[in-house]
C-alpha cells in the first residue's frame, strides 16, 4: 500500500509522455507499429486508475494518494497532487477515452508519429490538472493541453482548419492571461499557491490590505474571480464565450473532436467545481443567479443553434453547449450554497444533489459526445459529406450503424435507462427549489434537444434511399471496438449509476 500510496498517481500521469518518447524515437514509416504501441500501451493507465479506484477510501473521502515536493521554494509554489472522488471521475473519463480515441485514429496516414505523440502528451496534461493541488501546477498543465490540440486541429483538421486552431488558441490564451495574472498576485501575497492552504489563508481574508500590494482585500479578490470566471467560461464554453467551439468541432479530426467534447470541456468546469467557488465563497455566492442566467441561456440558445445546424458534426458541436448548460446550471446551486455555508447559513442537500448531477453530467456528456463525435466521423469516411440534407435511407444500407447511432442519441438526449437522464434529473431537481425560473426557462431548451437530435438521425438514416449510397460498407471491426465500450458505459450508467456516482457524491457531501 506504501508503494500505491507514494508512486500511482504520478506514474498514471507521467506513463502516457514515457510512451510518447518510446513512440517519438521510432521510424516515422513504421506507421502500423506507431499506431498500435500507442494504443495497447495508452490501456495500461485503465489498470492503474482501477487500481487506485478499488484502493480509494470512501469513508474519508477527502484528498487522497498524495505527492508533495518543493518545486520553487522561493515562490511557495509546490509539487502537489492528489485526488478525491470529483477528480478520480475524470481520471476514468480520461483514460477511457484517449485509447478509445488513439483506436479511432487508426485511419491516420500523414504524420502518424506526431499525431499519436500530441495525443499521449495531451492525456499527461488532462490527468495533471485533474490531480493539481498547487494553482502553479495546475496552470502549468491547463497551458500544458492547450499546444497538442492546437496542433492536431491545424495539421490535421479539415479545410478551415487554420482558422478554427487560431481561434481556439487565441481564445483560450485570451483567458488564461488574467487567470495567471490572478494566481501569481494571490500566491505572491499569501506567500503559497498551495491550494489546502488557501483554503484557509486565502479564503477567511476578509477585509485590510492585501500584503506586498497595498490594495483592499475586497477588491482583489473581486478582480481574481472574474478573472477565473472568464477562463473556465471560456474553457466550458457558456454563452456567450463559446463561438470558438464550433469551428474547433467541425474542423478538428474525429478523435480530436471526441477528445475535446469529452474531457477538455470538462476542465472549465472543474475549475469552478475545484477552484472559483471554493476559493471565493462569498463572491461565487453574490453572482451564482448570473451563473444560473448563463447557465440557462446556454442550454437554450445552444439547442435552437443545433437544431438550425445542416452540418451533423457543427449540430453535434451545438448540442455540446446545450449539454454543459446544465453542467452550468448545477454549478451555479453549489455556488449560491456553498456561498450561504461559508457564511454560517447552513447548507442545502439540494447543492448537493446538484453539484453532485453536474460532475456526473461531465462523464456522462463526455460519453456520449465521444460517441456521437465518432459517429458522425464513421459515415464521413464513407460519404465524404457531413451535409444532413446529402443523406436519406443510411439505415436500409447501413443497419448496424444506424441502430447504434440511434442508442447514443438517444442516451445524448436523457432517454430513462440511459447515462444522460439520470444527471440531468439530478441538476433538474436541485435546483428546483433555488433558480425555478432559470430552469422554467432551461426546459424549452431541453424541447429543442429532442428537437435537434430527431432532426440528426431522421435526416440521415429515413426517408427514400439515395443511389449515391446503396453501396455504402456498414461499420468495420475496429470501429466497432471503438464505440462498443462507449455504449456498455451509458447503459450502465443508465441502469445502475451508483457505481461512480457514490464516489462523485461522497466527495460533494464533505466539500459541503
Amino acid at each position: 500500500m506504501d508503494f500505491i500510496q507514494d508512486n500511482l498517481l504520478n506514474l498514471i500521469i507521467f506513463f502516457p509522455t514515457l510512451v510518447a518518447l518510446i513512440i517519438f524515437v521510432l521510424p516515422e514509416d513504421e506507421k502500423n507499429l506507431i499506431r498500435r504501441l500507442a494504443f495497447v500501451l495508452s490501456l495500461v493507465p485503465i489498470v492503474l486508475v482501477l487500481i487506485m479506484w478499488f484502493n480509494y477510501d470512501r469513508v474519508a473521502a477527502n484528498i487522497q494518494f498524495e505527492v508533495q515536493a518543493e518545486w520553487f521554494p522561493a515562490i511557495g509554489a509546490s509539487y502537489h497532487l492528489g485526488i478525491d472522488g470529483i477528480s478520480l471521475a475524470m481520471f476514468f473519463l480520461t483514460v477511457i477515452l484517449t485509447p478509445l480515441a488513439i483506436l479511432a485514429s487508426f485511419s491516420i496516414e500523414e504524420k502518424v508519429r506526431m499525431y499519436m505523440v500530441l495525443f499521449l502528451i495531451m492525456e499527461t496534461a488532462m490527468l495533471g490538472l485533474f490531480a493539481s493541488m498547487d494553482l502553479m501546477i495546475f496552470f502549468v498543465f491547463w497551458e500544458f493541453g492547450l499546444v497538442p490540440m492546437y496542433f492536431l486541429i491545424k495539421l490535421w483538421g479539415g479545410k478551415d482548419r487554420d482558422y478554427a486552431s487560431f481561434k481556439f488558441f487565441i481564445y483560450t490564451m485570451a483567458g488564461s492571461l488574467g487567470l495567471l495574472l490572478s494566481i501569481q498576485v494571490i500566491g505572491l501575497s499569501m506567500g503559497t499557491f498551495d491550494i489546502p492552504t488557501l483554503m484557509d489563508s486565502w479564503v477567511n481574508m476578509t477585509s485590510g490590505t492585501l500584503a506586498g500590494t497595498g490594495l483592499d482585500v475586497e477588491v482583489v479578490k473581486s478582480i481574481a474571480y472574474w478573472a477565473f470566471f472568464i477562463a473556465f467560461a471560456i474553457k466550458v464554453p457558456i454563452w456567450p464565450f463559446h463561438t470558438w467551439l464550433p469551428d474547433a468541432h467541425t474542423q478538428a479530426p474525429t478523435a480530436g473532436s471526441m477528445i475535446l467534447a469529452g474531457v477538455l470541456l470538462k476542465l472549465g468546469a472543474y475549475g469552478f467545481i475545484r477552484l472559483v467557488i471554493p476559493l471565493f465563497p462569498q463572491q461565487a455566492n453574490q453572482t451564482a443567479v448570473i451563473l444560473a442566467w448563463l447557465g440557462a441561456a446556454s442550454i437554450v440558445l445552444g439547442g435552437f443553434a443545433a437544431f438550425g445546424q445542416w452540418d451533423f458534426k457543427r449540430l453535434v458541436a451545438y448540442s455540446s453547449i446545450n449539454h454543459m448548460g446544465f453542467v452550468v446550471l448545477g454549478i451555479a446551486v453549489m455556488a449560491f450554497a456553498y456561498g450561504r455555508s461559508f457564511s454560517g447559513l447552513g447548507t442545502s442537500t439540494d447543492a448537493i444533489m446538484a453539484t453532485s448531477g453536474a460532475v456526473f453530467q461531465m462523464v456522462n456528456h463526455g460519453l456520449s459526445a465521444a460517441g456521437m463525435f465518432f459517429l458522425v466521423g464513421v459515415i464521413y469516411d464513407r460519404a465524404h459529406t457531413r451535409d444532413l440534407k446529402q443523406f436519406g435511407g443510411i439505415w436500409t444500407i447501413m443497419p448496424v450503424f444506424g441502430t447504434i447511432l440511434i442508442f447514443t442519441s438517444m442516451a445524448s438526449l436523457g432517454l430513462p435507462g440511459l447515462n444522460g437522464f439520470v444527471s440531468e434529473f439530478m441538476i433538474v431537481r436541485g435546483s428546483w427549489n433555488i433558480f425555478t425560473v432559470q430552469l422554467a426557462i432551461s426546459m424549452v431548451g431541453l424541447l429543442m434537444t429532442g428537437a435537434y437530435i430527431l432532426k440528426g438521425i431522421g435526416e440521415t438514416l429515413h426517408g427514400p434511399v439515395k443511389k449515391e449510397w446503396i453501396k455504402l460498407p456498414d461499420m468495420t471491426l475496429r470501429e466497432h471496438l471503438v464505440i462498443w465500450p462507449l455504449m456498455a458505459l451509458m447503459l450502465s450508467l443508465g441502469i445502475w449509476p451508483q457505481w461512480i456516482l457514490v464516489f462523485i457524491n461522497d466527495t460533494i457531501t464533505k466539500l459541503f
